[in-house]
């Protein structure tokens, strides 16, 4: 049976509702930062009394990432559990979780993130710009990996797609709508390593590729299962950073040429290649959702 909230927003304009969240989520996430170094310089209590500071920044993206990824989803859930229960007064799974009717989505993201990252590969390796060198089968690492993969996807499609897309779609049109939440999700990593023009190129043009069904569908499956392939594919399983983060890798990849090309420090996502590659998901997408609900309105459920 279809849920129905005839309850009014606390807040009225989307955008209000969004510009609140984001300072929000942006003072809990630096807070949770700050208590996981304090977390960490805890753990190498040891280090610190022999006068070794330890780098809490470089043991929260590599061994103890695990960890931070942890804290940054129960961040990301938490603020949108609060802000959606509080200030939308809606439910939660009206976000867009209901998976009922959108196995099709959820698989067609998984897939389409395999071939489009599986086609940035190819044509680094045809053209000479990667190659493989090795093979290193880690079943645990690999798992690891993988919940880390869920966790990143979960929590990311549920701040930027979720909350952020779906009230601002209630403010303005599909396209300025999709291109705001693709600015903040850009803008959310400029911590990251090796960060610059192309990788935030790229990073926007993922963000517009993941909300384009959601500005359809209204539902989270398709971008949570593309984000998780997407991400999965190539690191963990054919060596390239993600988004400047390094994985152990199934693959070994070497890298030649300029890394304009290859991608360099930030990964896949640096690459000019995967840029044109991304650019024409996003058109892809674009023309296969216009056929298909050329005659119907985007809906939103209560």
């Amino acid at each position: 049976m279809k849920e129905t909230n005839n309850k009014k927003p606390l807040i009225g304009p989307g955008w209000l509702r969004v510009l609140l969240f984001v300072l929000f989520f942006a003072l809990l996430t630096l807070t949770v930062a700050i208590v996981a170094g304090l977390g960490v310089a805890l753990i190498k209590k040891e280090d610190i009394q022999k006068g070794k500071m330890p780098d809490v920044a470089a043991l929260l993206k590599g061994e103890l990432l695990w960890i931070s990824t942890l804290l940054a989803l129960v961040s990301s859930l938490l603020s949108v559990w609060l802000f959606r229960k509080m200030v939308d007064r809606k439910s939660i799974l009206s976000l867009g979780l209901r998976w009922k009717n959108h196995g099709s989505d959820a698989a067609s993201g998984f897939l389409l993130a395999l071939v489009l990252a599986g086609l940035g590969s190819l044509v680094m390796y045809v053209t000479g710009h990667l190659r493989w060198t090795d093979m290193d089968f880690d079943p645990s690492s690999l798992f690891i990996s993988l919940g880390i993969m869920v966790m990143v996807a979960l929590g990311e499609e549920m701040v930027f797609r979720g909350y952020i897309l779906s009230n601002l779609l209630t403010s303005f049109n599909k396209w300025v709508a999709l291109s705001l939440s693709a600015l903040l999700f850009t803008l959310a990593h400029l911590s990251n390593e090796a960060y610059g023009l192309i990788p935030m190129v790229n990073i926007f043009l993922v963000g517009i590729l993941l909300g384009i069904n959601y500005t359809y569908t209204r539902n989270l499956w398709f971008s949570i299962c593309f984000h998780i392939g997407w991400n999965f594919l190539q690191g963990p399983l054919l060596g390239f950073r993600v988004s400047g983060l390094a994985f152990r890798s199934l693959l070994q990849p070497e890298f030649r040429g300029d890394e304009i090309l290859t991608g360099g420090a930030f990964g896949l996502e640096g690459s000019v290649f995967n840029l044109a590659i991304t650019l024409s998901g996003v058109l892809l997408l674009y023309w296969i959702y216009e056929v298909k609900y050329r005659q119907a309105e985007p809906w939103l459920e209560a």
